[in-house]
């Protein structure tokens, strides 16, 4: 039976009837990356804040195609049909791209919405052959709307699909910032361990010798080997856990774009090394670039990175405000809501 997460309290095994315009958000993950899962934390926060007319239903991505079944014996043309944002649109995730395809070819008549994604189809045979079914799956939707989270993946998506695309920041920065007061002590490394991995390992340990003056030295990552599964339900409590651990840190050492996230969510100095095709330092320079505590680089000399870890460590915090940049996601859904003739 196909779990539906109408609420963060329990599952329900039927969807609801009511006249309520529905928000179908496929491809939620069950997977341990707290990145993806602050993802679909924050869609649903994004939805019932900031458009509480619609009831957010969470689909699993394991129960996508019973989910697919489902909800097209129920939808309606002022229902939504979204897929979760926050990973990667193209070859390197094969099963999340099958989904996605499945996804947008079905719901054809309604609004579509890919939430904010990265997107890198690699430039070799396979890379080629999964663009091309994408293109084949994407352009059955008249309605779908691809989101890009950065500046490299909005120019990508343009020229690749002739779908209409818009520009906003990972949904984890519609949260506000957080504050637990808790002491700061030690060094926090979150590494990848994965094929988007590119630091060396010796530039690593170079690193822990800089840092290691007395000073506590951790490692972790947002991939949680603590739990084997996690869903709306429990989702929540792991985030904020996660956090209160970023809280405590002087300095978060990373190559992940959630730890960077995380660590301007909770003021925590964090830089940021690059991935295999670049989605964290472009998604930085876009949004995160005027943001004191928080920096990039591709910098292989040690005298330069010391330089720059002890100038963020140093860093006095600051309010920002990237609600702002969500606008054109507030209105495309506005703006539906005014053809549903739905008061807004």
């Amino acid at each position: 039976m196909t779990d539906f997460y109408i609420e963060t309290t329990k599952a329900d095994k039927t969807l609801p009837i009511n006249s309520r315009p529905k928000f179908f958000a496929f491809g939620i993950p069950s997977y341990t990356n707290l990145g993806d899962q602050a993802v679909s934390l924050a869609q649903r926060a994004y939805i019932e804040h900031e458009f509480p007319e619609f009831q957010y239903i969470e689909i699993l991505e394991e129960d996508n195609d019973a989910g697919i079944e489902a909800v097209k014996k129920i939808i309606t043309s002022q229902d939504i049909v979204s897929f979760v944002g926050g990973g990667n649109m193209g070859n390197l995730y094969l099963d999340h791209e099958r989904a996605r395809r499945k996804v947008f070819s079905t719901f054809v008549n309604n609004l579509t919405i890919s939430f904010p994604q990265s997107i890198h189809f690699e430039d070799n045979e396979q890379g080629q052959r999964e663009q091309k079914l994408s293109q084949e799956a994407y352009q059955k939707n008249p309605h779908l709307v691809l989101i890009a989270r950065d500046a490299q993946s909005y120019h990508r998506m343009q020229t690749t699909f002739n779908n209409h695309v818009i520009f906003t920041p990972d949904m984890v920065l519609y949260f506000k910032a957080v504050d637990y007061s808790l002491k700061r002590s030690g060094a926090l490394f979150v590494l990848r361990h994965d094929g988007e991995k590119v630091v060396k390992e010796s530039l690593i340990g170079s690193i822990k010798q800089l840092l290691d003056n007395g000073r506590p030295l951790k490692k972790t990552d947002t991939v949680l080997d603590s739990v084997d599964r996690i869903t709306p339900i429990n989702r929540e409590k792991l985030i904020v856990d996660e956090l209160k651990l970023f809280s405590q840190q002087e300095i978060i050492i990373t190559d992940r774009w959630h730890a960077m996230v995380f660590s301007v969510l909770t003021g925590t100095p964090c830089l940021l090394f690059g991935n295999s095709y670049g989605k964290g330092k472009h998604a930085y320079f876009d949004w995160l670039e005027h943001i004191d505590w928080i920096g990039y680089t591709d910098e292989e000399d040690l005298d330069r990175i010391d330089q720059q870890i002890s100038k963020l460590i140093k860093t006095k915090k600051h309010a920002y405000d990237i609600r702002a940049d969500f606008k054109q996601l507030d209105s495309l859904i506005k703006y539906h809501l005014e053809m549903s003739g739905r008061n807004i």
